[in-house]
């Protein structure tokens, strides 16, 4: 629910603070499939960082209390129609996906096979994922920056 009112809502504020809450909710989500681990760098790197970056960037521009402006109809519609073809890309793929029945007893992965597996460049390796998401980090930080130092609008 949070992440639509995160999407919906006209004040700045209040979207960074429901995006906050959707970061929560997942990490929530990884609690309750016992990847600790994976809840922990959940709420410290996307809701302590990300975040906090966009809060902290939109106090150093003094938008905090206004509000963004409207969108125009066109623009609706055209974002409509990208969450659907999303929706419907997201569901063919789950669709097409033959998901292997595990035969294998369910361990709970310590610290070092996490940090082992992220780290493999082989073909279960996580090597590529942690770059992009490396990437997306420096993205959000130089995006965060862009944000502060905008002039104000008269």
């Amino acid at each position: 629910m949070s992440g639509v009112l995160s999407v919906t809502t006209r004040l700045i504020f209040r979207a960074a603070i429901y995006l906050l809450f959707t970061l929560i909710g997942i990490a929530g989500i990884y609690f309750w499939m016992h990847y600790e681990f994976i809840a922990a760098v959940q709420i410290v790197v996307y809701a302590g960082g990300i975040a906090v970056l966009i809060i902290f960037s939109i106090f150093l521009t003094q938008q905090a209390g206004e509000k963004l402006p409207k969108q125009k109809m066109e623009r609706k519609i055209f974002s409509a129609l990208a969450v659907f073809c999303g929706f419907a890309l997201t569901m063919v793929q789950v669709l097409q996906h033959e998901f292997p029945v595990s035969v294998a007893p369910v361990t709970s992965p310590s610290v070092h096979d996490i940090g082992r597996q992220m780290l493999n460049v082989e073909e279960s390796g996580f090597a590529l994922p942690f770059e992009v998401i490396s990437m997306l980090l420096l993205a959000a930080m130089v995006g965060c920056i862009v944000i502060a130092m905008r002039e104000k609008r008269e």
